[in-house]
């Protein structure tokens, strides 16, 4: 551990000033250089260089050097890549978005029954979807973009926890909702199954076992999880718990975080007012803190959660949601925390692209103002990303960065300023670094001379 300690003023001033020089054509950075003089106490732990991304405290760290994303989600990226023939689909969506300084995609390892899927039946797998997986993953790295992976989806787009509830009723389980996804322990054993299946399967492209690959940044148990039948939120916090540990058993290399989207429980009755007018079972500080849960997630969709406000009302939602969500997870769980989907859809009436960019610089603002003083907010995944010639996927959400100039804008200045942040702390660990390295010398010279005459 390295630790950063009211540096001695003249060695600020001199180190200070040769960041400056740096820095000079970002003028807009230089109150990160007024925060750092502040600084009194800042600890960064230093890992193997073997590009896992780990956490320490309310940090991700990456070969021992702050890490903030600055990301977005393809959940198509398997589909897509299972026909070799549209494979150049993933490789211009990664390409673009490295040119874009992004570093971080959230994508699906599940298609449970239905057309076209990875699980066919328990436990009974698509070898061709699973190298469309496995070329999403070797692309991805090789445009130096860290992956999260989500083993399942609470909805029955691509099979979800209904299909695993189908399955379990056809071998004669008696389930009467799709909740018992969470409650049966024939269902959770099909899942457990492909849980250990993902993390054991070799990629076919890179060589690399999936548990062993510093590509996958984290696993995500489901894609929100919600138990509609249990408000109490006892029914996921059991099920999450059971299932972290499980995760953790068989990998120890990767981070693991639940899929939840924010919403407040019976723990903290008092942010149940900001939740919007539903409650789906799950809660923000309970299920983040199980062991084994490495970093907090939240989505933000103000269109679709306060439908009856208007853009303004939205955005002030949005801003009391992200506040909360930034100060708990810094102060209470003391843990990063990643919001890993928002955007605003352009099928709402009376949509503009100005609007849109408007909910997006409020997202990356918070992001950027929480990481220049030291907090917990890592980045954000924006949904979603598109490449050209994808017309049947869009929702609304998409971005396709060579059609949408202006809020590519925006994704690729964000990108910047979560750089420079990383640079700073980076340059300071070096300082550091130095200055250890020289009273290491100094005292092996001393050493050395004990005793000794020196000059005449």
């Amino acid at each position: 551990m390295l630790l950063f300690c009211e540096l001695h003023w003249h060695s600020k001033i001199h180190n200070i000033e040769k960041i400056k020089i740096e820095m000079k054509k970002h003028f807009a950075y230089a109150f990160v250089l007024i925060f750092l003089l502040q600084q009194v106490c800042l600890f960064v732990q230093v890992e193997a260089g073997d590009g896992f991304i780990r956490t320490r405290g309310i940090h991700f760290m990456l070969n021992g050097d702050p890490f903030y994303a600055n990301g977005f989600n393809a959940y198509w990226l398997m589909y897509i890549a299972a026909d070799p023939s549209q494979r150049s689909k993933v490789t211009d969506a990664f390409r673009e978005a490295s040119s874009h300084g992004l570093t971080v995609a959230r994508t699906w390892a599940f298609s449970d029954g239905g057309y076209r899927p990875l699980q066919y039946a328990p436990g009974s797998y698509n070898e061709d979807m699973f190298k469309g997986l496995d070329f999403v993953i070797s692309e991805a790295r090789r445009y130096g973009i860290k992956v999260i992976l989500s083993f399942a989806n609470n909805y029955e787009s691509f099979g979800g926890k209904k299909q695993y509830v189908n399955w379990a009723r056809s071998h004669g389980q008696y389930v009467n909702s799709d909740d018992d996804f969470f409650k049966n322990s024939v269902v959770k054993g099909y899942y457990k199954n492909h849980i250990m299946t993902v993390l054991n399967r070799y990629n076919r492209f890179s060589g690399v076992v999936y548990k062993n690959d510093p590509t996958i940044m984290a696993w995500e148990l489901m894609n929100e999880p919600r138990s509609t039948s249990d408000h109490s939120g006892r029914t996921i916090q059991a099920w999450a718990t059971e299932m972290a540990s499980y995760v953790k058993s068989i990998d120890k290399n990767h981070l693991l975080e639940v899929g939840l989207e924010g919403f407040y429980g019976q723990t903290t009755p008092q942010r149940r007012n900001l939740n919007p007018n539903f409650d789906i079972g799950t809660d923000f500080i309970a299920n983040n803190r199980i062991p084994g849960i490495d970093f907090a997630t939240v989505h933000a969709y103000p269109d679709q959660w306060v439908t009856n406000s208007n853009d303004q009302g939205q955005l002030s939602f949005l801003n009391n949601w992200l506040d909360s969500h930034i100060q708990d997870a810094q102060y209470i769980l003391r843990k990063p925390l990643l919001i890993t989907e928002f955007g605003k859809s352009s099928k709402d009436s009376g949509f503009s692209s100005y609007q849109r960019d408007l909910l997006y610089n409020t997202v990356y603002y918070k992001i950027y103002s929480s990481a220049k003083r030291g907090g917990a907010a890592a980045g954000g995944l924006f949904w979603q990303l598109l490449s050209e010639g994808m017309n049947s996927f869009r929702d609304g959400y998409e971005i396709i960065l060579s059609q949408n100039p202006s809020t590519a804008n925006l994704i690729a200045q964000q990108s910047h300023k979560l750089y420079q942040i990383r640079k700073i702390f980076a340059r300071m660990r070096n300082i550091q670094r130095w200055k250890r390295a020289k009273a290491a010398r100094r005292s092996d010279w001393t050493n050395r001379n004990k005793g000794k005459r020196i000059g005449n």
